[in-house]
């Protein structure tokens, strides 16, 4: 077994494992259906509808549609969890209104994007290999039961508590990630019109503040989503609150961060007005101080 293919079941291996054990402390307390955790069935379900889009996903070669799917696994999931925990309260509609409207708003962006681009580079390198592709595919299983565990277990909770002033709060917090995330996006898309295959990199409105505004965007608004979740929690169900943090872990060291600042050095390292904005705006929170204007320097 060569080291690729090794460090592939590896992955693959350590994502489930990672997955068996949120479908237990998320089940803890929680509803059931069929005889199952319906928190368990939506783990599973999440997976399950990955690795069918991964068929025709690596037989015909294409990402296309990778960033859609997860968005209608959270779709399915959050309003499968809705459905098969019976009656709900408000605490549970409002989650799930939340995560559909923000999967739906993320999902046809990322689709109408990578339809205008034609591919996304991410995945040149393993699309031809069949276990890689597999971990790209399981790792969005993990990324939607993970992110929206603590949504999941607050819909299925046997705890019944009211929204509350805790739960006033997530929403003004989710309502101003998603406005962030939302502005963002619009911003570069506006950018990257207006360049017209000019090679220039954004550094106005909110990007003059970050170099990354919208993954700010999605943690804050991942951190709403645990503050409303969080009084209808108990027990191990609280190990679910870490759906922030994996997502926070996730953009900054994985996929998100460290994938777009080595693309950005690549192409203007050494142009003066990319060292100066890298060097004077934060990587993911952004300061609330006015950008300073790069001086270029005197012959």
């Amino acid at each position: 077994m060569n080291a690729k293919k090794y460090r592939s079941l590896v992955a693959i291996s350590v994502v489930l494992l990672l997955a068996a054990i949120l479908s237990v402390a998320g089940s803890w307390n929680g509803a059931q259906a069929f005889g199952l955790p319906i928190f368990a069935l939506c783990v599973a379900l999440a997976f399950a509808l990955q690795w069918l889009a991964f068929i025709p996903a690596y037989k015909l070669q294409t990402e296309h549609f990778y960033d859609l799917t997860g968005s209608l696994t959270y779709l399915t999931v959050v309003i499968g969890a809705l459905l098969l925990s019976g009656e709900q309260g408000a605490r549970a509609l409002l989650l799930a209104a939340l995560i559909s409207v923000w999967a739906i708003r993320l999902g046809s962006f990322l689709f109408i994007r990578i339809s205008k681009d034609g591919s996304d580079t991410r995945f040149d390198a393993i699309k031809p290999n069949f276990l890689r592709f597999l971990v790209a595919w399981s790792i969005q299983g993990l990324w939607v039961s993970v992110t929206c565990a603590s949504a999941l277990a607050a819909i299925t909770s046997k705890t019944s508590a009211p929204l509350g002033w805790l739960g006033l709060v997530g929403l003004v917090v989710w309502l101003s990630g998603f406005a962030i995330e939302v502005i963002a996006d619009h911003q570069k898309r506006v950018f990257r019109a207006e360049q017209a295959g000019k090679k220039g990199f954004i550094k106005t409105g909110l990007w003059a503040y970050s170099r990354h505004p919208n993954y700010f965007g999605e943690i804050v608004l991942w951190i709403g989503i645990s503050l409303i979740a969080l009084p209808a929690l108990a027990s191990w169900q609280y190990a679910t609150l870490i759906s922030p943090v994996f997502v926070t872990l996730l953009i900054t060291r994985i996929s998100g961060v460290p994938m777009l600042e080595a693309s950005a050095d690549k192409r203007w390292q050494g142009n003066p007005d990319y060292e100066h904005y890298k060097a004077n705006t934060p990587v993911l929170v952004p300061r609330f101080t006015k950008p300073q204007a790069h001086q270029p320097a005197q012959p």
